[in-house]
Order: structure tokens, then C-alpha cells, then sequence
């Protein structure tokens, strides 16, 4: 795979930049487009999309800095490098977390708004793995099997040698889980469901391609790695917040009748 796709004089595109913008003005457009069928405002969502992704941006290196801290306390100058390294947990914690603070200050429900955003959410992750199938990034181990995939002039991935394409594979998983949550967010009634539902299935999904993960250098927690155990807690905090609004949901049920 090449990632750059374009130059024109000193001006390069990059085939990873351009997936991510794709993905940002999708999940903007998504994101609008479900808060209008939903009867909601609009307009705030252009806010919660920049400080969103300025939070993302943020969390994600700072998480990474985490997962690499012993090195960084070999080398501090590693800390000068902000255009490489970044963990996508710490891009959704980071950019959840900008997003309740924007409404917290413009006064905003936080969940039917989040819920209007975590399919989106999903579908600019689609098209990021793709940006990371462009670059060579986030590939898999060494593999003899049928289904492989072999880059020629990656700077992250080994060339010459076949890999599991996880990139392709956690797209197609991530473009399935927006179609999913999409139906989803259209039909429940329960604010805060499909949020809980994407940190869930997401934290499954993730756990799961990491066994077959072969950028070893994210870091580990004994067996497992550093992706894999902050999913453990995701998918938990997700299956308590998916049962705390199913029981405020039925109790303001029962309040009305």
C-alpha cells in the first residue's frame, strides 16, 4: 500500500491524513443528520465536533505516552515527537469527555446527544482503519495462512511479508457496528443506550483483533495488551451504564402510568 497518493510541487497527500478527514466530515454530517430526525438542535454539534476531536487528539497522545512511559523516562526527548503515537482509547475517552463538558456548558442532554454521535463515532473509525491499511499502521503478525496481506513500501509495517490484515478486518467490523448502531439510536427511546452499546461492542471487537495485533510496541499488562485491558473495563462501564438507563427508563415508565 502506498499512503502517499498525491504530490503536487512540496504538497503531499497522504492517504492516511485524507481517510481521517473523510471520517471526521462524516461522523459531522451523520452526526447532524441523526440529531434532526431525532427532533433535536443541530447546531451545537459543529462545537461538539471540534473540541471532540481536539479532546480525541489529546487523550489519544496522552494515553500513548502512558503506554510508553519507560522509554520516555529513558529518552524524555520522545515527548517532542506530537505527530506520531496515539492510542484510539484515549482518543474516545478524550473526546467523550470534551463533549460532556461543551454540553455541561451550553446546558445540553449529554446522552441523546452522545447518542447521536457514538455511530458516528464508528463510522469515522471505518474510514481511519482504512488510512491505517494506506500507511501500514496498526498491522497484524506474521501469518502463512490464505488470507494475508503483504506491504511493499510501509514505513510502520515489516515489507515483504505476509500479514493478517487487521486494518481490514476492524474496518469492515467498524462499518458494521455504525450500520448496527445507526438502527439502533433511530428506534430506542432510551437516552444513553446506544452509547452504552457502543462501548460495548467496541471494547468485544477490540479485545478480539488484538490477539491477531503484531505492533507489539502499544504495550501490555501481563498477558494481555494495553488495548485489551483498558477494554475489559470499557465493556464493563458499558454494560453498567446500558443497565442504569434500562432501569431509570422503566421507572419513569411505571411513574407515568
Amino acid at each position: 500500500m502506498y499512503n502517499d497518493l498525491l504530490t503536487i510541487g512540496n504538497f503531499t497527500i497522504h492517504g492516511y491524513g485524507l481517510m481521517i478527514g473523510i471520517g471526521i466530515i462524516a461522523a459531522y454530517l451523520m452526526t447532524e443528520h441523526l440529531a434532526r430526525k431525532k427532533g433535536m438542535d443541530a447546531d451545537p454539534v459543529f462545537s461538539l465536533l471540534i473540541f471532540g476531536v481536539l479532546g480525541g487528539i489529546v487523550g489519544a497522545k496522552l494515553l500513548y505516552y502512558i503506554t510508553v512511559i519507560d522509554e520516555i523516562v529513558k529518552n524524555p526527548s520522545i515527548l517532542l515527537d506530537v505527530a506520531d503515537g496515539f492510542v484510539v482509547y484515549g482518543g474516545i475517552i478524550g473526546g467523550i469527555l470534551s463533549g460532556y463538558a461543551v454540553c455541561r456548558v451550553k446546558k445540553l442532554n449529554f446522552w441523546k446527544y452522545l447518542d447521536c454521535a457514538t455511530p458516528s463515532i464508528a463510522l469515522a473509525q471505518g474510514f481511519g482503519r482504512i488510512g491505517c491499511l494506506l500507511a501500514g499502521c496498526c498491522y497484524g503478525m506474521e501469518t502463512s495462512g490464505w488470507c494475508s496481506i503483504t506491504f511493499t513500501n510501509s514505513q510502520f509495517a515489516p515489507n515483504g511479508v505476509p500479514l493478517v490484515p487487521t486494518q481490514i478486518f476492524s474496518s469492515v467490523f467498524d462499518f458494521a457496528h455504525f450500520i448496527l448502531l445507526y438502527v439502533i439510536s433511530r428506534k430506542s427511546k432510551v437516552p444513553g443506550m446506544t452509547s452504552a452499546l457502543y462501548l460495548m461492542i467496541y471494547g468485544v471487537g477490540r479485545f478480539i483483533i488484538e490477539f491477531f495485533r503484531g505492533d507489539l510496541i502499544r504495550g501490555s499488562v501481563g498477558a494481555l495488551s494495553t488495548s485489551q485491558f483498558i477494554s475489559i473495563f470499557i465493556v464493563l462501564f458499558g454494560a453498567v451504564l446500558l443497565w442504569k438507563k434500562l432501569r431509570d427508563s422503566k421507572k419513569s415508565s411505571e411513574q407515568d402510568v
